[in-house]
């Protein structure tokens, strides 16, 4: 558990930087994925879809792609391709609410 705590911690104080905002200031589409997938590892379900509402689905359709790989589902490619669709639709939808709601310049 000790180790646990300790590359959380580790993990935090060494968050890639985005590009776009160190440049422009504003968020990209990717923006939270890093803090949204460290508060579901530490257990904080609900602040990590309110942080990043996509990664839920990215995770999900990472697992079935790699399950897909192994065991060539019957409609494994076309259920990715809906996956993909649906992932990338909340995070439009999610930039789009962050624009609107004026979210977007940190």
């Amino acid at each position: 558990m000790f180790y646990y705590l300790l590359i959380l911690d580790w993990l935090e104080k060494h968050l890639l930087q985005c590009p776009t905002k160190a440049l422009l200031n504003i968020d990209c589409p990717g923006c939270g994925i890093q803090r949204s997938f460290l508060l579901l590892v530490k257990g904080n379900i609900v602040e990590s879809i309110l942080m990043y509402p996509a990664l839920i689905p990215i995770l999900f359709l990472l697992i079935y792609t790699i399950l897909h790989l192994r065991y060539k589902f019957e409609k494994g490619a076309r259920n990715i391709k809906i996956f993909h669709i649906v992932t990338a639709s909340i995070i439009v939808c999610f930039y789009i609410y962050k624009i609107v709601n004026h979210k977007l310049i940190a």
